[in-house]
């Protein structure tokens, strides 16, 4: 005769039902259940180890020290101690008690102007002038192209439509004209006030202007970064999108984030230069491009006062030249093609010199 007594179960046996003294009187678990449970204790799981290695996975996005990041580091830490520092020991940039057009002497290291002004003083105060309108507008033109690139790649869908148009149509805007029609418009504004014509208002224009590159890049970037396994752990954890842009996206984005930063910088300091130059620069402080603005006015090539123009164009070829090579070395991380072709060509090289990698003929040995 068939026995129809319920079997007891052990609470050891991985069953998908209840456990225990009154297991007889307690309603199966469902199968569902039990599957639900086990997706989200793999999904913690993952997110665990995920943070867990977080310091390692990011590790390599460091720049490896190379000669373009030393040579880059020490001329951008030279310059930007000068435009901190020098104004302190220089004397005010204004004064005009000294004699007009003297060349460099021990008095006057770097000479004077035509309206007597102490050139290295007017350098040092125009190095941080530069440096002002550099890093205010990278950090501008780095928010908006964080906004419309980031944002846009991660979300999709309207919102990734509707930002990525008006990214395109900004692109496509030539960027000096805008920058001189804006410049012009702003400055002669009325309302301003003391902003009119200042260096904070000139690093604005061009920080507005400059983001549209570095929002594609960022896009595209965001757009392979959602996919990863990690992202869709944290996603399935419950996290919500604006943490997992900031703690899973954002610090896997630092290299190329550097990289547009300075991009932005190297962009603002040359076209502050060429809107000095052009009249439509900074009129209440002094910038490189000021100084070459008063250079031409001044008529400096003319009268031969080469001391006049000569240090300002140094400067910025300079900084451009530091902060360029920084860009390459942090490109090396971002394109591993890049950072893995000094080695390759370093092996060819020595087989080479070995003899074992390629005949006379061409032909590989």
């Amino acid at each position: 005769m068939d026995d129809s007594r319920p079997t007891l179960v052990r609470p050891d046996e991985d069953s998908g039902y209840a456990t225990g003294d009154d297991a007889l009187f307690q309603a199966p678990v469902s199968a569902e259940a039990v599957r639900e449970t086990a997706r989200e204790a793999s999904a913690t799981a993952a997110l665990a180890v995920a943070r867990s290695t977080r310091g390692g996975r990011f590790r390599h996005l460091l720049p490896s020290r190379s000669g373009k990041l030393i040579t880059g580091v020490v001329i951008v830490a030279l310059i930007t101690l000068f435009g901190i520092f020098g104004p302190m020991i220089a004397q005010p940039p204004r004064d005009s008690s000294n004699e007009a057009l003297q060349p460099p002497s021990a008095e006057h290291w770097l000479g004077t102007t035509k309206l007597g002004y102490d050139v290295f003083s007017q350098l040092a105060w125009g190095t941080q002038g530069s440096l002002f309108i550099g890093l205010v507008a990278g950090i501008v033109a780095l928010l908006l192209a964080v906004i419309f690139g980031v944002f846009a790649g991660y979300f999709g869908g309207v919102l990734d439509e509707v930002l990525t148009l008006f990214t395109n149509i900004v692109l496509v805007i030539p960027g000096l004209p805008v920058v001189m029609v804006i410049a012009a418009y702003v400055q002669n504004a009325e309302g301003l006030g003391p902003l009119a014509r200042s260096s904070l208002l000139v690093a604005l224009v061009l920080g507005i202007t400059g983001w549209a590159g570095s929002a594609v890049v960022l896009r595209a970037q965001a757009r392979s970064l959602r996919t990863r396994e990690y992202v869709a752990a944290a996603r399935v954890a419950g996290e919500k999108p604006g943490r997992i842009i900031f703690v899973e996206i954002l610090p896997n984005l630092v290299p190329l984030l550097a990289a547009q930063f300075i991009f932005g910088v190297i962009f603002a300091v040359l076209g502050e230069a060429g809107l000095s130059y052009l009249g439509l620069g900074p009129t209440g402080s002094i910038t490189l491009g000021t100084m070459l603005n008063d250079a031409q006015t001044g008529q400096a090539v003319g009268t031969g006062a080469w001391w006049w123009f000569v240090p300002p164009g140094l400067i910025i070829a300079a900084l451009g030249a530091g902060l360029s090579l920084i860009n390459f070395a942090i490109d090396e991380v971002v394109n591993p093609k890049l950072r893995l072709a000094p080695e390759n060509a370093k092996r060819q090289r020595k087989a080479a010199k070995a003899g074992k990698g390629v005949a006379d003929t061409g032909a590989f040995a």
